[in-house]
């Protein structure tokens, strides 16, 4: 795409995990070990970015299609088992990985308060409103169970954009849809091998079409709420294109 500020078009996809299939076994050994406690949403302030750049405006540059989005099995807040295409197609969706344990300020919270910067802004669109959907989809499965998802998205008030809160049954069905999105996911253990320390990931948040294709990967040089609208008018806008272009 053809952006003033120096972005590129798509983050390139990590090679494919390297740490996550070995650590499998210690991803749900992290949940018997504890952790911090989870960080709530909040809807009321916005998040801590500043932009240093004018983003180019809505309509005014292309996203191009990345992949289409990967699939597999979760689990919604209410520990259903359903298919994370459900989630992914039929409106332009926003999604990130986290962590409700998470305690860094540019990891998973700064995903979480720019998703209700999002929403917000969002919900105020009457063209967006019913059209765009959030998922915060968690890659700590022992701990993050659908009860836990539900405590976390209790605080989310209802303003009309939908947003899903899912996790995995196991870390064996979460490991495709990691390597699918290209979303790395490391676990520090120590000379015995037990987990030492928090989950480390690379920060990535994927605006996926209303077909269920990626067009575009957010880093956190990258996740301002102000950036992540124009794309996602900007996908409207394509919508409304071809809509008038017809068969």
């Amino acid at each position: 795409m053809d952006r003033t500020a120096p972005r590129r078009s798509a983050e390139p996809r990590l090679p494919r995990i390297l740490t996550i299939l070995a650590a499998a076994a210690v991803l749900a050994a992290v949940a018997g070990a504890g952790g911090g406690a989870a960080h709530e949403p909040d809807d009321r302030m916005p998040a801590a970015v500043t932009m240093d750049f004018v983003p180019p405006p809505p309509g005014s540059y292309a996203l191009n299609a990345i992949m289409p989005a990967p699939n597999g099995p979760v689990l919604d807040r209410d520990g259903r088992r359903r298919p994370l295409a459900r989630f992914t197609a039929g409106k332009i969706t926003l999604l990130g990985f986290i962590y409700t344990s998470c305690a860094d300020p540019r990891g998973c919270p700064l995903t979480t308060q720019v998703f209700h910067t999002v929403r917000h802004r969002v919900a105020e669109d009457p063209d967006l409103r019913a059209r765009v959907r959030l998922v915060s989809l968690s890659f700590d499965p022992r701990r993050d169970t659908p009860a836990v998802m539900r405590h976390y998205a209790a605080e989310v008030p209802e303003n009309g954009v939908e947003w899903a809160f899912l996790t995995t049954e196991l870390p064996r069905t979460l490991v495709p849809l990691l390597d699918g999105f290209g979303q790395d996911v490391r676990v520090e253990v120590d000379a015995h091998g037990r987990p030492a320390g928090p989950l480390a990931h690379v920060l990535k948040v994927f605006l996926i079409d209303a077909r269920g294709v990626v067009r575009e990967i957010y880093t956190t040089s990258y996740l301002y709420p102000e950036v992540i609208l124009n794309d996602i008018k900007t996908l409207r806008l394509e919508d409304g294109t071809a809509r008038r272009a017809g068969p």
